[in-house]
């Protein structure tokens, strides 16, 4: 535990009368002190936190695999596996058994196989490499990789309880790999040979090879252009071709081995006979019509995949996936299943990208008995049942639907009430689809223990149609709780005429932020329609009408022009005049009746009838901002609530506003000019707000990452509709002008700081430098403003399939903190607390701290009725106290410590269902928690106040507002988030950069305890996403559809391994059934195949080099030892000792011969001292060799 002295720390730091550098104290601040009055020195505190407590890994990765291509199933283990065009590969079994694993490279996954009660899996990626993945440990690793050189991999087969894997090739060549060694076997069936003669054409890539179920000596290979080779693997040559006209997409088996059925591109089905080789004996196209000649069938769409899988009581199942007449174009994707003379047609809401039959055995030879059938969408994983005849699905364990729709924000509490979970999934389960598949769910396989995390933890994320899900993400799991539906407040029709906030046609009801109390159960949500909505939690229905408030927020001031830190006045105390209360108070009517904003109208209708509100959160105001004359309010930028005070506050690029919900009346509506009061430290000067009117999306001024990434870039913006959505759209001059080199430092010859001259020089601006440029003019600002990094127009690295992917038509400005040309200073942080909002008070009161874009903090006096009985009544008067203090750049969080460093929760009221049937429970007096419970004991007379901008932390003390610590904790980059969290009982700050470092800081004294270089934020889902909590816990959206989340706790590293789920665990293979007899003599089996025989190197001799290079894997030795704890670490030691104990066999046998070789010599010496008289020197001399004899035995055994 290690004491920090505040003098040892602070000596020498200063602040020059006129105002303070960006690294030093706070502006207006005499010399630094350690306490709240200056001169008057401080007890030492003990920061309990080193950087042992800290380490940095990934813990699980939740949500739907983004742009899947591959499925696999384990019929004995019982386990999933998806690959994806990332690289990526999940593999699933019960629900907390989900494991993510990622190749190297991010070549796409062609095709995955599992090695069936192995505990390994072979992946072949489209950079023609084929992985061998260790699954007997809980974190799988590669064993082997094999690169091909010279040919393309199309296709893989690995034949039940086999070691060989048969492998396709573009060229139509088809390769044999041993598993065990990963290396490729000498015996190879070449295209030509496969082929007749006389054929004249290529046959075209492999696009199918199974071995018959009949005879495992034979392979069936299936190319491209309708060929299809019965290969015979022993005598080497190609027992039957069969051709047809339509190109083959798969082939389906009979498990008697006697017939199979193709898939082609027309729509037809073929089925196949091995003892007719001119033609199919049938051909059936699904979904065709017969034609007006009453001949030809009409071609459909191509069948990319069939499966054909016998019963043993009734007719067997063929399944397919596409195969759909063309002259329905609107018909959505589907999965067909014919069985018997009946036909059903499951349509899917997204493309099907494959599908797999799960059936009760392993064994090929044997009747199937498909029991259901698992469909891999583009979007969702469902599984079909087939032993029902509607064909039910299952109701899906795994949270594959966070991408339900886009998701825009998130939030993340841990070690949360824990009466939340059972309440909240309570009333979750009432409103939960019905009509799923009675049968438990299939995919079972592998073994999740809860290990030794207990607290709860929650997650919330907000999506783009307005719905926000609560998630139980405890123990590194995930389970939807509450889904919320906040669109249900407002009316479904368009109302001709109402403005739109800019570019949210499309999803005017998306989430952009939340704010939630878990103690009060309080909500907020703000949208990107310029609304807020303030939840209650209750447990019964109620039938009401919604309270809806109408706020006026617009800038009233010219441009600004940022000067340095020297150059900012003396910051106005306690004695500076301040608006009058009449103009920060205002009401709905009041706003209405002025004359500029008598036509104002909001973006949406509020529901005027009363409307049903299901148990759960229900809505109890909503507030809506509204501009006049038809511009479109700005999208609001920061959100906080308090339910002790009965507060909400929320900020955008013009100004603040707060609101008293409880008595549902309009406080403040400020302009953030006006919160400074006479002595504003910028050069401002009033306007007409009709002068001009604001600007678009596409006129904002962000900052951008292209900074870091200069290189082949295209134009993004982030938007509501997705996070990773991209478009190229061209480039305003507007926004070329605000671009203005006279911003930006010089890093890399880009713009990044808005406090700096040009790139060239690096000069700073003099106070001459402003005057000139004030004397521009409005026409062409040269300037441009600052703004929250969380909010930037960014150019990054984008393929080609991303951009055809995910390409939209509307661009959106991302909405954490932006400011347009017009918009003045937006409002970027906001916190209720208890502290001293002035210099000369004695104890702590409510106050509202406010953070600005331009790395401003005020503080705003919140005086409220003393009695809880006149709280309803009574006004709440709400006043800016004169505090200003400054940061670089633009603040992100706040956090407020007690004299010991311990942290400060805000006050909260303990929930109460207000429309509780109790009358006592209804009209109990109001609790008030006004500080956590961990700090409960005397406050003392001083605090410390923490603020976090994107360039630097700064610890004040409080009320003396005395900068004691800084830190600054970048000069090239920016931090896109940062949050005060609780780790072992004590304070820290938690940071994430925009060059990918993750960093965190001790409080009070800003000491680093780590900086890890994480991941660069090469998509602003990233920065959009990225949430810190309690705990040593992180998330973030890794991909449109996924949840990475993130440890930075050394405790829960150690116990990662016992979170995680076992893939592998031991059972049985099932036995084959037994044949009979007369089966088996007249089956025409060929019996079993020793392919060891035929394709190892003795008979089939070696490959050539350069056709594939083996690569040995991470997962190997190395990677067995540091597995410990887990089954392949126990395996390994079982085969070590294997090793030692058949060297002790083999020195066990060479003792043995050299004993024997010992006694015929001893015993032939014997027999010739045995010939003649016995002397005392003969026995001495023969006692010696036994000894002798006897110590060498000994010798060798030890």
């Amino acid at each position: 535990m290690k004491k920090f002295n505040f003098h040892k720390v602070l000596d020498g730091l200063t602040s020059s009368p006129g105002g303070s550098s960006g690294s030093g104290p706070g502006p207006g601040s005499g010399p630094v002190h350690p306490g709240g009055t200056a001169g008057t020195p401080r007890e030492e505190i003990q920061e309990n936190l080193t950087s042992d407590y800290f380490q940095l890994s990934k813990t699980v990765r939740h949500g739907f695999p983004y742009l899947p291509t591959a499925l696999a199933f384990d019929p004995v283990q019982k386990i999933l596996a998806i690959g994806t065009r990332t690289g990526a590969i999940r593999i699933l079994g019960r629900p907390g058994v989900d494991c993510y694993c990622q190749h190297e490279g991010d070549a796409a996954v062609l095709q995955l196989q599992f090695l069936i009660n192995e505990g390994a899996l072979v992946s072949a990626s489209s950079d023609d490499m084929l992985h061998l993945w260790n699954l007997r440990q809980k974190r799988p690793a590669i064993l082997h990789s094999l690169k091909f050189n010279r040919e393309r991999i199309t296709f893989c087969h690995l034949p039940f309880q086999s070691k060989w894997l048969y492998v396709g090739t573009e060229r139509g060549n088809t390769h044999i790999v041993n598993i065990e060694s990963f290396i490729l076997s000498g015996y190879v069936i070449m295209w030509n040979k496969a082929i007749e003669l006389s054929t004249k054409t290529h046959p075209g890539p492999v696009v199918h090879l199974s071995d018959s179920p009949r005879d495992e000596g034979k392979l069936l290979i299936g190319y491209e252009n309708g060929t299809v080779v019965f290969w015979d693997l022993r005598s080497k040559r190609a027992d039957l071709r069969l051709y047809y006209d339509e190109a083959i997409h798969s082939i389906g088996w009979h498990n008697e081995g006697k017939q199979f059925m193709c898939s082609h591109s027309d729509g037809s089905l073929t089925l196949w006979n091995l003892k007719s080789q001119s033609r199919p004996f049938q051909i059936i196209v699904p979904h065709g019509k017969i034609q007006r000649d009453g001949k030809k069938v009409e071609s459909c769409k191509p069948i990319l995949k069939v499966e054909y899988k016998t019963c043993k009581n009734s007719e067997p199942f063929i399944i397919f996936s596409g195969g759909l007449s063309y002259d329905k174009p609107w018909r959505r994707p589907s999965l067909t299943i014919m069985h018997g003379k009946a036909i059903t047609v499951l349509e899917m809401d997204h493309p099907i990208v494959d599908f797999l039959t799960l059936c009760e055995t392993p064994y090929p030879n044997e009747v199937q008995e498909p029991y259901a059938v698992v469909v891999l969408l583009e979007k969702d994983l469902i599984v079909v049942d087939l032993t029902q005849s509607n064909f039910p699905i299952f109701e899906n364990p795994y949270p594959m639907d966070i991408h339900e729709s886009p998701v825009t924000c998130t939030d993340y509490f841990a070690d949360c009430p824990p009466d939340l979970i059972p309440v909240l999934y309570s009333i979750g389960a009432k409103h939960k689809k019905q009509g799923y598949s009675n049968k438990e769910w299939p995919i079972s396989g592998g073994v999740w223990n809860l290990g030794a995390q207990t607290y709860p933890e929650i997650i919330i994320t907000g999506h783009a149609d307005g719905t926000v899900k609560f998630w139980d993400a405890s123990a590194i799991t995930l389970q939807m709780l509450y889904k919320l539906k906040t669109s249900k407040v407002f009316e479904k029709q368009k109302v001709e005429g109402k403005p739109t906030p800019e570019n949210t046609e499309e999803d005017p009801f998306a989430i952009q932020l939340m704010y939630w109390c878990p103690e009060s159960r309080l909500f907020c949500v703000a949208g990107v329609s310029a609304y807020v909505i303030v939840y209650r939690f209750s447990k019964h229905e109620v039938n009401t009408e919604i309270s809806s408030l109408e706020v006026h927020l617009q800038s009233e001031a010219e441009d600004i022009i940022s000067p340095e830190a020297e150059m900012i006045p003396p910051f106005p105390n306690a004695s500076t005049p301040l608006p009058s209360l009449k103009d920060l108070s205002g009401s709905t009517n009041t706003v209405a009746s002025e004359g500029t904003m008598k036509d104002s109208i909001p973006c949406l209708s509020v529901k005027t009838r009363p409307v049903r509100m299901p148990p759960g959160y229900q809505a109890v105001l909503v507030i809506q901002l509204v501009c006049a004359d038809g511009d479109s309010p700005q999208q609001i930028t920061s959100l906080a609530a308090n339910s002790a005070y009965g507060l909400v506050a929320f900020g955008n690029c013009n100004g603040l506003a707060v609101v008293d919900f409880m008595q549902k009346t309009t406080l403040l509506s400020m302009g953030s000019l006006e919160l400074y009061g006479s002595s504003d430290p910028y050069q401002r000067q009033p306007r007409s707000p009709r002068r001009s009117k604001q600007f678009t999306a596409d006129n904002f001024c962000m900052r951008g990452l292209s900074n870091f990434y200069p290189d082949l870039t295209k134009r993004i913006r982030t938007s509501y509709q997705s996070l990773t959505e991209l478009s190229d759209g061209p480039v305003s001059l507007e926004l070329e002008r605000c671009k203005s080199p006279t911003t930006s430092d010089h890093i890399n010859g880009h713009c990044t700081s808005p406090t700096s001259q040009s790139c060239s020089s690096g000069k700073r601006m003099s106070s001459a430098d402003v005057s000139k440029i004030n004397r521009r003019g409005s026409g062409k600002p040269p300037f441009r403003k600052v703004q929250s990094a969380a909010c930037m127009e960014i150019s990054l690295p984008v393929t080609t399939e991303e951009t055809r992917e995910n390409s939209i038509s509307h661009s959106r400005s991302s909405s954490v903190s932006s400011i347009d040309k017009e918009s003045k200073e937006a409002i970027t942080a906001l916190y209720f607390t208890e502290s001293f909002s002035r210099k000369n008070d004695t104890t702590v009161s409510p106050c509202l701290w406010v953070g600005t874009g331009l790395g401003m903090v005020l503080t705003i006096s919140l005086n409220l009725p003393t009695a809880d009985e006149l709280r309803q009544t009574e006004p709440v008067v709400v006043s800016p106290s004169g505090t200003v203090l400054s940061l670089k750049g633009a603040v992100l969080t706040f956090g407020c410590l007690s004299c010991t460093g311990t942290l400060i929760h805000p006050p909260y009221e303990t929930w109460r269902d207000p429309n509780s049937t109790d009358e006592n429970e209804r009209t109990r007096k109001r609790k008030l928690v006004m500080h956590s419970p961990c700090s409960s004991q005397d406050m003392g007379d001083h605090q410390f106040a923490v603020v976090c901008s994107e360039k630097q932390a700064k610890v004040f003390s409080l009320p003396s507002q005395i900068c004691l610590y800084v830190h600054n904790i970048t000069d090239t980059s920016f931090l896109l988030r940062a949050d005060v969290v609780t780790m072992c009982n004590s304070a820290c700050l938690a940071c994430f950069s925009a060059h990918g470092h993750i960093m965190i800081l001790s409080l009070p004294s800003l000491r680093p305890l780590l900086d890890v270089h994480y991941l660069p934020v090469t998509d602003m889902r990233i920065a959009r996403t990225f949430r810190f909590t309690n705990e040593g816990q992180a998330l973030y959206l890794s991909s449109p559809t996924e949840v990475q989340r993130l440890n930075y706790s050394q405790e829960m590293f150690d116990n990662l391994q016992d979170m995680l789920g076992e893939l592998f665990t031991p059972v049985e293979t099932p036995e084959a059934q037994y044949r009979g007899f007369l089966k088996g003599l007249f089956g025409g089996t060929g019996g079993t195949l020793d392919r060891e025989e035929l394709f190892g190197e003795a008979t089939a001799g070696k490959a050539s080099r350069s056709l594939a290079q083996h690569i040995p894997g991470s997962g190997g030795v190395e990677g067995v030892k540091g597995a410990a704890g887990s089954a392949i670490g126990e395996l390994a030691r079982a085969r070590i000792a294997l090793d030692e104990r058949g060297q002790k066999l083999g020195e066990l046998d060479e003792r043995t011969a050299r004993m024997m070789a010992s006694a015929e010599a001893f015993s032939k010496h014997a027999h010739e001292v045995s010939g003649g008289p016995r002397t005392r020197c003969q026995f001495a001399f023969l006692g010696a060799d036994i000894m002798d004899l006897m110590c060498r035995d000994l010798s060798c055994s030890t």
